[in-house]
């Protein structure tokens, strides 16, 4: 059956005011962003001593595999960097699940290179019980005695990591929550050293890019990092340096993922 006059009417006019909200909502996103880029990291009391200058943070960010740097860390690495904080890496496997370990490794120099960190500052634990496998949890004790050790070999006062999510539901991203709020638990981590770890949002803040910066800054956190445009391309040109792990899905994921250019963060 046709549609009446009227009925196409309402349907354009609702389609109008749809196209007119998305407009709104995307050129609110933009000036949030732009606000929040050149303001450097956003910190709520509680995270000011953490991150909100950075001038004097030794960071360490723990990852459990090569790109989890870029396709997660990005913005907060750009956005350390930015406000003069140091950042150094600590992988906890080479990415070996498709006896791709020792490519992934250069890729993985390759892509902190590009955001600010020198080959000297990354260090890849290749240790036979931490393989790459999304299945398997890592022991807990000896992920705490890795990142221990490098932190206190290495002065670091804030450690960055996943939190209880993964981001991604990895069992090895999990696997460095654990770890580290164990040490943090404990009180085994040196006087002075903070935890920030990183949001797990669900799947539709995940991909709606740009418009999920109005959420980041208005939900609780105690950190936020935005990137400026120059800046997310950066991100992407550093993930483009995993070129093994580049699919089709994860250049969709360049172009709509969240973590492409924000970084929300609390502290453990």
């Amino acid at each position: 059956m046709a549609a009446g006059p009227w009925g196409w009417g309402a349907a354009a006019a609702l389609l109008l005011l749809l196209l007119l909200l998305l407009a709104l909502l995307l050129g609110g996103a933009r000036r949030l962003r732009r606000h929040y880029a050149t303001g450097g990291a956003r910190a709520s009391p509680r995270g000011r001593a953490a991150a909100a200058r950075a001038d004097g943070v030794r960071a360490l960010l723990v990852t459990a595999h090569p790109d989890d740097e870029a396709m997660f860390f990005a913005p907060t690495v750009l956005g350390l960097g930015r406000a003069g904080g140091r950042a150094a890496v600590l992988c906890c496997s080479a990415g070996n699940y498709y006896n791709q370990g020792e490519i992934r490794k250069k890729e993985l120099e390759q892509s902190c290179f590009l955001l600010g960190i020198p080959a000297s500052d990354v260090t890849i634990i290749d240790h036979r019980d931490l393989l790459d496998n999304p299945a398997v949890e890592w022991d807990a004790q000896l992920l705490s005695a890795f990142v221990l050790k490098h932190i206190e070999a290495n002065n670091i006062n804030l450690v960055v990591t996943f939190d209880a999510g993964g981001v991604s539901g990895h069992a090895n991203h999990i696997s460095l929550y654990t770890a580290l709020r164990n040490l943090h638990s404990e009180r085994r981590l040196p006087e002075g050293c903070h935890v920030l770890v990183l949001e797990s949002v669900n799947l539709f803040r995940k991909y709606i890019s740009i418009l999920d910066v109005p959420f980041s800054c208005l939900l609780p956190r105690d950190v936020l990092f935005v990137l400026t445009e120059e800046e997310t391309e950066r991100a992407r040109r550093a993930m483009q340096c995993h070129r093994s792990q580049l699919l089709w899905f994860r250049h969709i994921y360049m172009l709509f993922s969240r973590y492409m250019m924000v970084n929300s963060l609390r502290l453990l």
